[in-house]
């Protein structure tokens, strides 16, 4: 095993830090400081190597932002090249008049090898590389910096709601939240620190052409003028010298702009690079290849053409295609295999009947998620499935909000489902059921947008929101226009979270309030024992722990809820009036939930004639019921819904204001009909807080 010593710890660091300062330094001495010619072709050849470097990094980087310090990358190699032209033109100027070889021998190689040693073709291949550089590459990687540092900008809001509704659904933790803000900043910062850096490489090729011009001028001026040189030699010599200087720098120039595009045309990959991209995406249709193949081989038969090479291509591109259609058919029949092949357990043979036991008797699961056979790889991390984690960040949060142990979620293939399809289940009982397009993306419509997508129109499973499932490639368009986009594991655990939410009541057994009171019994022993078994069972617990639940109410406060039972259970055993009393214990926590920290509480209220009717019906019902018109009441119910919609366009939360005795019937008028209304009774707001009542239902009601 190597150990690193502390001196070499050190020693790293102190050339990490050095490093890129003392680089900036020798940049701007090379500026000012003659060197000589074989320094020159050091330096030249490192330029060149630099730029293969850069390119090769951008063709195999998964991501562009894993290579964000390139903005910085490109203004170094700019600055090098750039130095690297002046100290060339100082002994192109100075020493020129001795030879072709005056200013080392890679300018000399490239103005002698390169073009020939013909000064006319040197100026036309400069010419069309500067053309290329500028007009072409650079042009087009500045037009995409810009338009993509202008879309992640635009994007930003989106993708912060997306991470919040993650977050708060409970698939993201903190740390995770924070990671994705800050790779979110990154991103932005990113594109337009590329926006601005392509302005360099621009800059550069319109230096190149200058110091063309500036080196050709004057280089003859000072070979005849002051060294008496011909003008054919003085000619030969300083254009030689000058293009391959020219060419020495613009080669390197290329490459770096050619890195540049490829950087800001990426597609974010999370396992595969470019050239993988490519062959996966370009060379992976059967269909685009035998086409191909066959247009080469008409173009091949045709009297006057180049038959050989087209009848070659043909056969290249028609073989090509045979494989990847195989290769295909194969990857097929094997998914086919594996979905359909038996489990395990049903291969095997019994040598001979046993006897049935109880463990032959099927016991259903309390929550169950059965998926198609497509969605197979959501759920297997083998595959890079996130689908278990994120169902485990649902059962975590939904058990820290409603204060008990949500049980595991028991996942399982269904061949009787279709592929696509997914179903929860509770008790063994179906309660929820969507379609999922595993290569796709969910855009939910929050409800302001500012556009349509193409693309299968649904509706979010979990809240019946519009939605559309997209293509990957139109994420970033969609959260532009302000759509809130998931992939299709987040919208299983969406779904899943809101199930679990709104049937948390059916969750909870007697197993789970013996856990609950075993934890209590280690903070307050004494309450436990008064309570239980003396004073009630587990089961009323229960009932009214269950009751709490169905009317969205926490229970993470079990101290209270067992105090208020405990102060209670000797006048009453029955679980609606104990589920009262603790409401009322609880109504701080309740008011805290509805309207937060706000010292002022919007109430709708009853009308005393109409509330007095209602108590009338109440007493006069001997099954809890009420007894009242079936008109009247249904005129009551859409009174309610007209002032619960005003309370949520005004931003506020609908709260009904009634009597203790009426406050449970009418919970469950409302509980699924208006879940946005909360149903409080006078006994259950704490003295501290104000109340503004906002409207009064039922003047009407009882005058007709």
């Amino acid at each position: 095993m190597a150990v690193s010593s502390p001196l070499a710890n050190i020693q790293t660091s102190v050339a990490g830090r050095l490093g890129a300062p003392v680089l900036l330094i020798m940049l701007l001495a090379m500026m000012v400081v003659p060197l000589p010619p074989i320094m020159l072709d050091a330096l030249f050849t490192f330029n060149i190597s630099l730029a293969l470097v850069v390119l090769l990094v951008g063709v195999y980087v998964l991501r562009p932002l894993d290579f964000s310090v390139f903005p910085s990358v490109l203004l170094v190699t700019t600055l090098l090249r750039l130095a690297l032209n002046v100290a060339s033109t100082r002994i192109v100027l100075l020493e020129g008049h001795t030879g072709t070889g005056a200013a080392g021998k890679v300018i000399e190689a490239f103005g002698e090898f390169v073009i020939g040693g013909n000064y006319a073709v040197g100026i036309v291949v400069f010419a069309i590389l500067v053309i290329i550089n500028f007009v072409v590459v650079t042009k087009g990687a500045g037009r995409i910096a810009e338009v993509s540092a202008r879309f992640t900008l635009d994007a930003m809001p989106g993708k912060q709601m997306a991470i919040d509704a993650d977050l708060n659904a409970g698939l993201l933790d903190q740390d995770e939240a924070r990671s994705r803000r800050e790779e979110i900043r990154a991103e932005a910062d990113f594109y337009g620190s590329m926006d601005g850096a392509s302005k360099f490489v621009r800059g550069d090729a319109v230096a190149g052409i200058l110091i063309l011009f500036i080196n050709i001028i004057g280089g003859l001026s000072i070979g005849i003028l002051q060294h008496g040189l011909p003008l054919e030699q003085a000619l030969h010599n300083y254009t030689l010298l000058t293009i391959g200087d020219g060419l020495v720098a613009q080669i390197p120039a290329l490459v770096i702009s050619t890195s540049a595009a490829i950087i800001v045309t990426r597609v974010s990959s999370g396992s595969q690079d470019m050239g993988q991209q490519m062959m996966s995406q370009m060379f992976g249709s059967p269909r685009a290849l035998a086409i191909t193949a066959g247009i080469l081989g008409l173009m091949g038969v045709i009297p006057g053409m180049p038959n050989l090479a087209f009848l070659t291509l043909a056969a290249i591109c028609g073989g090509a295609a045979y494989y990847v259609a195989q290769q295909q058919q194969e990857k097929e029949i094997v998914a086919e295999q594996e979905a359909l092949a038996p489990e395990p357990e049903a291969e095997k043979v019994q040598p001979e009947q046993e006897e049935l036991t109880w463990d032959d008797v099927n016991t259903v699961d309390i929550a169950g998620l059965e998926v198609g056979y497509r969605l197979i790889p959501l759920v297997d991390r083998a595959q890079g499935g996130e689908l278990m984690g994120r169902i485990k960040g649902v059962r975590k949060k939904l058990s820290q909000e409603l204060g008990f142990l949500i049980q595991p979620v028991h996942i399982r293939d269904n061949l009787d489902l279709s592929p696509n399809s997914y179903r929860i289940s509770l008790l063994g009982v179906p309660v929820g059921e969507a379609d999922i397009y595993p290569d796709r993306e969910l855009a939910i419509n929050p409800g302001q947008v500012s556009g349509t997508l193409q693309g299968i129109t649904v509706k979010d499973p979990a809240f019946g929101l519009d939605a559309v499932w997209i293509d990957i490639g139109q994420r970033e368009q969609a959260l532009t226009l302000g759509y809130t986009v998931v992939d299709p594991s987040t919208v299983i655990a969406t779904h899943l979270s809101q199930v679990l939410q709104s049937h948390a009541h059916e969750l909870i057994g007697h197993e789970e309030v013996q856990q609950m009171l075993d934890v209590l019994t280690k903070t307050a022993p004494k309450l436990v024992d008064d309570l239980i078994p003396d004073m009630m069972s587990v089961g009323t617990v229960l009932r009214v722990l269950q009751n709490l639940l169905e009317e969205k109410i926490p229970i993470k406060d079990m101290r209270t809820i067992a105090e208020c039972l405990a102060e209670h259970g000797k006048r009453s055993q029955d679980p609606s009036v104990l589920t009262a009393m603790v409401r009322i214990a609880l109504g701080r926590s309740i008011l805290q939930h509805i309207n937060g920290m706000a010292p002022e509480l919007p109430v709708i209220t009853l009308d005393p004639s109409l509330e007095q009717l209602l108590q009338q019906g109440v007493q006069s019902s001997a099954d809890g019921g009420i007894g009242i018109e079936p008109g009247l009441a249904d005129q009551l119910h859409q009174s309610l819904v007209q002032n619960t919609q005003h309370q949520e366009a005004m931003g506020q939360p609908a709260v009904l204001l009634v009597a203790p005795s009426l406050r449970s019937w009418l919970a469950r008028l409302v509980r699924h009909s208006i879940p946005g209304l909360h149903v409080l009774s006078y006994n259950e707001v704490p003295d501290n807080k104000q109340i503004k009542v906002v409207s009064t239902v039922g003047q009407q009601l009882t005058a007709a």
